[in-house]
């Protein structure tokens, strides 16, 4: 009975023993994994908690933790890269404005203080402010649009058409500034109609950015183009020429929010950066994609690509 006893208290005593080791090690864990977060977050790193242990309850905590900082390290970057996409945007806002405003002053004080213009100087002064106005509102009203466009609440409504007629009728609207520029233009678009739910003020937008883009950047090259086919399940609009074309540097950025080239900085072109954005925005509206691919002076290609319907 007594040997009973003794081995009784034997277990017990083990027992205690093994609970304080164990609450010993769950505490230095802990203490550990504390003092590793607070290191973390005092020195902005992005390390991560590592901790040898056999305990399973810890390993599943430092598991979730670790999850909880690549969150907080993505989210960190994307703060970084929204802040300084929004610091670009501010500065060429202000050139985009700031110019044409500029100009529009030079115009102003010119008629205000030439009392020696002639009636017909004056007439030419006053058509090239009331371009320069014009202009002016119509990059406002690209702000605007976008802004709306990105809205969470932003919606178009969508129909069965045609997307071959949309394309005819918008090439159609630039046909003369084509011509005055001297472009070949070659059309491939196929008897058959071809369908798609769409928008057709969102369609006739999307390809007359896509068309002046063409005209603005791709003239050197003697022609454009645009292709309407069928791509699998799929139908593709391809606005084409064969200019200087964007180098693959670029490529990945052109449909950002005022993300512009050199040349669009150039006052000899006249382009706001916010063509491309909209045209992407409206295209995904549409359940659509869009995509570039450019060798210099062989072809640059915007190639727009929605979900074809039935007849």
């Amino acid at each position: 009975m007594i040997y009973f006893l003794c081995a009784v208290i034997a277990v017990l005593l083990l027992m205690n023993i093994w609970q304080y080791v164990s609450r010993r090690g769950w505490n230095q864990n802990i203490q550990q994994i504390t003092n590793k977060i607070s290191d973390i977050i005092e020195h902005q790193t992005a390390e991560k908690v590592l901790l040898q242990t056999d305990q399973q309850a810890i390993q599943h905590v430092l598991i979730q933790i670790n999850r909880l900082l690549d969150y907080n390290q993505k989210v960190i970057a994307d703060y970084a890269r929204t802040k300084d996409s929004l610091r670009k945007m501010i500065s060429n806002m202000s050139h985009d404005l700031k110019t044409p405003l500029t100009v529009i002053l030079g115009y102003a004080e010119k008629l205000n203080l030439e009392e020696s213009l002639t009636e017909e100087e004056r007439k030419q002064v006053i058509s090239r402010l009331n371009d320069k106005v014009n202009n002016l509102g119509a990059l406002l009203n690209q702000f605007f649009d976008l802004v709306k466009i990105e809205s969470e609440d932003y919606e178009i409504p969508l129909s069965k058409i045609s997307l071959g007629e949309i394309c005819r009728q918008s090439v159609l609207e630039f046909y003369e500034l084509l011509s005055s520029q001297g472009l070949r233009v070659e059309l491939e678009i196929p008897e058959c109609p071809l369908y798609i739910f769409g928008n057709e003020h969102a369609l006739h937008r999307i390809l007359s950015n896509l068309i002046s883009n063409s005209i603005r950047y791709g003239s050197d090259g003697g022609v454009f183009g645009l292709t309407l086919r069928e791509e699998g399940e799929s139908v593709a609009v391809d606005v084409w020429d064969r200019g200087k074309g964007i180098m693959e540097v670029h490529q990945d950025r052109v449909f950002e929010r005022l993300y512009t080239l050199d040349d669009a900085r150039n006052p000899h072109f006249q382009g706001s950066g916010l063509g491309l954005s909209i045209s992407k925005r409206l295209t995904e509206a549409m359940k659509g994609s869009i995509r570039l691919t450019s060798t210099p002076f062989e072809k640059t290609t915007f190639t727009c690509t929605f979900k074809q319907v039935s007849y």
